[in-house]
């Protein structure tokens, strides 16, 4: 513990934020670090529990309490504290392949349940864990680590989310071959496609692509592992494969779109928005520019969606969330906003959120073209876009059948086990969890290749899931 008194002495600090109006004008990142000073403070203000429930990722009644990486969380705060970035580094790449990935783009769990938090502000814990891997890349300090020595054992992970990433990262640290296949034409699933570059930079997940090959990991993009007979060629060709395609099947929509233009889901809306927007692709998914946009869900994929719609130009925005206001109110009656409805207040001058309503009937003009959207309580919205942040309804079932697995909305495994119905394959992340955040598809990822490690070598010393 670096500074005994220092949860008393210094207050909870976050990086500051670019205003709301200025950021909409861009796609660039809109946190602002700390001053080193700060930043130390920062990890000051760790107590080092007797026992840290910060790094514990205890599931309860639905819930998960703490990192489920298990990160060492009050062992870094503490050589923040004392100025040593390296030992941080190391106690930091201990437990979490990715930290930048989550250091950008996760809720936080550990923060809810840090100590320090009732009766006060918990530890900027996220921030904290950002600052240590950002200024390990920039002072050159993240080299390549090969293996010393392969196994010769070859396996293929099909999907180069973070679920994807880490196993192939801990297989290829552990000494087997590793190639990553993905299906779209760039790397990264979901951190590529599915997160806008301002909440999270393509040049960080590209930086730590370049790494994992520089240490020996191959990728492929553009390869569709539904293909029965590229499934057939990879089940003869590796050692063991490991399913890590996601949870892209999205919940659909209570009302018929059928030969309706104008409506779909916030995935494929996300990922055209990024396609045109980092990668200079056109999309038949049109943008929200000079548009009536009404937007039907709640959670990280509808803020994106907003503050996508917000930058493209739209007319007007409205957000309809199903459950009632009361539900998402805080214990002193305020209600949270996030970087998206911030924006919206700045550039729109109200909040967007509708609570306690959905569509329940769409207006067409000529040739099926959507003009407006009635709700539940009988108002009629202008809309020429509608987009269905509605959640995830499954895996893809096309993979599942082309390597024969038995799933339902997930791929089965045993519980427990990462060990899919036919030999040698396994899965891992949001395909067999189900819909969840990052940090759980690098804890999958991690575990399932521990598995993966122990079927081809009759052991492992790599962690698995606790």
């Amino acid at each position: 513990m670096g500074k005994t008194t220092g949860f008393l002495e210094y207050a909870r600090q976050e990086v500051r934020n670019r205003p709301p109006v200025e950021r909409v004008g861009d796609w660039e990142p809109f946190h602002l670090p700390l001053p080193e000073q700060v930043r130390r403070e920062q990890g000051g203000r760790c107590m080092n529990c007797g026992v840290p429930y910060c790094q514990a990722g205890i599931p309860w009644e639905g819930r998960t309490f703490g990192c489920p990486l298990h990160n060492l969380i009050p062992e870094w705060n503490d050589m923040i504290y004392a100025g040593n970035p390296d030992h941080a580094l190391s106690r930091l790449l201990k437990t979490n392949n990715f930290p930048e990935f989550t250091g950008w783009v996760c809720p936080a769990l550990c923060e809810g349940a840090c100590i320090c938090g009732l009766y006060g502000d918990p530890v900027t814990v996220r921030d904290n864990e950002l600052s240590i891997i950002e200024a390990a890349f920039l002072a050159g300090k993240m080299k390549p680590r090969r293996p010393p020595q392969w196994s010769g054992k070859k396996v293929c992970v099909v999907g180069s989310g973070p679920a994807g990433l880490a196993a192939a990262d801990q297989l290829n640290h552990r000494g087997h071959s590793v190639t990553v296949l993905e299906r779209e034409e760039r790397l990264g699933g979901l951190l590529t496609y599915g997160i806008p570059n301002m909440k999270l930079p393509k040049e960080v997940v590209n930086r730590r692509i370049e790494l994992m090959t520089d240490e020996g990991v191959s990728f492929a993009a553009g390869v569709d592992a539904s293909d029965p007979a590229v499934a057939k060629r990879l089940l003869a060709d590796y050692d063991a494969v490991v399913l890590c395609c996601g949870a892209e099947r999205p919940r659909p929509l209570e009302v018929n779109t059928e030969g309706i233009s104008g409506v779909f889901y916030g995935t494929e809306y996300l990922k055209s928005a990024i396609e045109r927007q980092k990668f200079g692709k056109d999309s038949p998914v049109p943008t929200a520019e000079s548009r009536n946009v009404v937007l039907v869900g709640t959670g990280d994929t509808a803020s994106d969606c907003l503050a996508t719609a917000l930058r493209q130009g739209c007319r007007s925005v409205v957000q309809l969330v199903r459950r009632p206001e009361e539900d998402y109110r805080l214990p002193g009656g305020e209600l949270p906003l996030d970087y998206a409805h911030e924006e919206a207040l700045a550039v729109t001058g109200g909040d967007p959120r509708r609570f306690g309503v959905q569509v329940q009937e769409l207006v067409t003009g000529e040739q099926g073209a959507l003009t407006a959207v009635v709700t539940t309580q009988g108002e009629t919205l202008p809309c020429d876009l509608l987009i269905a942040a509605t959640g995830f309804a499954g895996c893809a079932a096309e993979v599942c059948r082309a390597f024969g697995v038995d799933f339902d909305r997930t791929v089965s495994t045993p519980e427990g086990s990462f060990a899919a119905s036919v030999e040698k394959v396994f899965a891992a992340g949001d395909m067999r969890r189900g819909q969840s955040l990052v940090v759980w598809a690098i804890a999958e990822g991690r575990a399932a290749a521990a598995q993966v490690d122990a079927y081809l070598m009759g052991y492992t010393n790599l962690v698995g899931m606790a």
